[in-house]
């Protein structure tokens, strides 16, 4: 058996069925012989975005995969690579390299050196008979511990080499541990008897399919809960309890809670300090609950510290926990206080949300947006910068894994490849990208991706003709060389590209032109709707 017929059974074995990739790569041909799709994309980092996308509304059981020639290709794929690495999502990404004579003879690009910084592991394939061991090393890594993109290099020189038959390769175990019984005893010790307790949820909650009992574990203790951003979703944000997701802009709640808190559960959190995550007030009690026993201590003070899945750690806390709380508490007192908080903070924000000036706000879009679309059936993402922070705080979502939340290296362009890898592993969801027009000008060219390769998502874009950047902070450029003033009609491109593409540019044409592009996406036709929209600069940053 040639090499990349064993790599394409392999990755079938593994249960992977969609390829993303960008030519010449001859993986694709041989994962295409082995009914292994490809999709091929107009850039790299898009491929390596749509694969992120697969395994996180899978909760990383399926594992996104991601090919690219060597040289130029993979040196295009590394912003992907780091987003996937910051992000800590599993996706297995497949570089050609240099032929093994000069694969390390400068200046030739060696991605297993190159990404080995931002990888959880890194290996060139240079024996044949190696390639079994090489993956089930690889995806030992993806399926085990905190995710994180991991690096198979194959040597273009590799392709024609023989592979000993049978191919000796059984998927691999996935497997979870729990944290210290002991520190489950300290713990629930502290929830129960604490006065203001917080949860505050991360992604490691969507990976572990924790939520309901994270969802019973406020309930018994009446515990108010906020989210990350990649959290988001994993609590419903329409519960009594939900103080909604903190990110750089957040709803009012999130912050007075966790000021107010005398103690702050993080679980499946790591607490990484970022620009675009909630700050954690000084001076709290903490129980960390991590995957990521380098996590611990690395950016808040631990109290109790609990290494383990969420799921294990949160059904072992509701154990214990349930020895001295038999029933749920009373959570009247906290939800009045929760909804009196968001009903305050929200009526200041309703003439934004309901805003009849043209042009449209921002905020009226996505308002009306969230009231048109089935949320139940929706996975949607934000891009970097305004769309993120117009998005997160107002946006409530009911089911999880219906928000693909993210920002810590907050790449433009980022949203329109997770929707398209999100509408791959979910064919019946809408899902939608929000985007500016900054974000457009680095990935809009793959929305021909979405048309060729049949990908029906919707994607709103907010253009206010000024790569949504705050004017004041650039205003010599701004004035003297419209440096930030950008043109373009993009429904016009999506047009051109063979997709449904509509400029809306007054109020009353928003909930129209959105159910419109429902029922398009709902023929097979991916859609991008272009919404005029005002400079609008001021969002919820610490919940004002």
């Amino acid at each position: 058996m040639k090499l990349g017929a064993a790599i394409a059974e392999i990755m079938r074995r593994e249960g992977i069925e969609i390829l993303t990739g960008y030519p010449v790569n001859h993986l694709i041909e041989h994962a295409a012989a082995a009914d292994i799709r490809p999709v091929m994309v107009r850039q790299e980092r898009i491929g390596v975005h749509m694969a992120d996308a697969i395994s996180r509304v899978t909760s990383g059981h399926t594992i996104g995969a991601f090919c690219m020639q060597h040289g130029p290709g993979a040196e295009n794929a590394m912003g992907g690579v780091a987003q996937c690495y910051g992000e800590s999502v599993p996706v297995l990404v497949l570089p050609m390299g240099y032929a093994r004579r000069i694969a390390h003879i400068d200046p030739n690009f060696n991605s297993t050196y190159a990404m080995r910084p931002f990888a959880k592991s890194a290996e060139p394939i240079i024996l044949a008979a190696e390639v079994c061991n090489i993956f089930r090393r690889a995806f030992t890594q993806l399926k085990n511990g905190r995710g994180g993109p991991v690096i198979v290099e194959i040597p273009t020189d590799m392709w024609n080499e023989e592979v000993p038959e049978p191919l000796n390769y059984t998927p691999v175990l996935r497997t979870r541990y729990g944290a210290d019984p002991q520190h489950i005893k300290d713990a629930a010790a502290l929830l129960v008897s604490a006065k203001r307790p917080v949860i505050y949820a991360g992604q490691g909650v969507h990976y572990a399919k924790a939520w309901p009992q994270l969802k019973a574990l406020a309930e018994r203790l009446a515990i108010p809960v906020t989210t990350s951003l990649g959290g988001k979703s994993s609590f419903p944000e329409t519960h009594p309890l939900s103080l909604g997701s903190g990110g750089l802009a957040m709803p009012r709640a999130v912050p007075k809670f966790l000021a107010e808190a005398d103690m702050i559960f993080g679980i499946g959190c790591s607490f990484t300090e970022t620009s675009f995550g909630v700050a954690m007030p000084k001076g709290k009690t903490i129980i960390h609950a991590t995957l990521d026993p380098a996590h611990l201590n690395k950016d808040v003070e631990a109290k109790v510290g609990l290494i383990g899945d969420a799921g294990l750690i949160l059904d072992a806390l509701l154990e214990e926990v349930g020895k001295a709380v038999k029933q749920d508490r009373d959570a009247s007192a906290v939800a009045a206080e929760i909804a009196a908080s968001h009903k305050e903070w929200l009526a200041k924000w309703m003439p934004k949300l309901t805003s009849n000036d043209a042009p449209l706000s921002p905020y009226r879009v996505l308002w009306d947006l969230q009231h048109t679309v089935d949320i139940k059936n929706t996975i949607i993402t934000h891009d970097a910068g305004s769309p993120r922070d117009q998005l997160s705080p107002f946006w409530k979502c009911v089911e999880p894994l219906s928000y693909i939340g993210w920002g810590k290296t907050t790449q433009l362009g980022y949203g329109l490849g997770l929707a398209m890898g999100a509408k791959l592993a979910k064919p019946d969801k809408l899902c939608i990208n929000v985007w500016g027009d900054a974000a457009i000008g680095f990935t809009g060219m793959d929305f021909e991706t979405a048309v060729r390769e049949r990908i029906p998502i919707m994607s709103i874009l907010l253009n206010n003709f000024s790569m949504a950047i705050e004017l004041k902070v650039m205003p010599i450029s701004t004035e003297k060389y419209r440096s930030t003033d950008i043109s373009g009609d993009y429904a016009a491109m999506a047009r051109a590209f063979g997709g449904h593409g509509e400029r809306i540019t007054k109020p009353e044409d928003i909930i129209p032109a959105i159910k419109r592009g429902i029922a398009k996406t709902q023929e097979g036709i991916p859609v991008l709707l272009e919404f005029i929209t005002s400079k609008e600069t001021e969002v919820s940053r610490a919940g004002t």
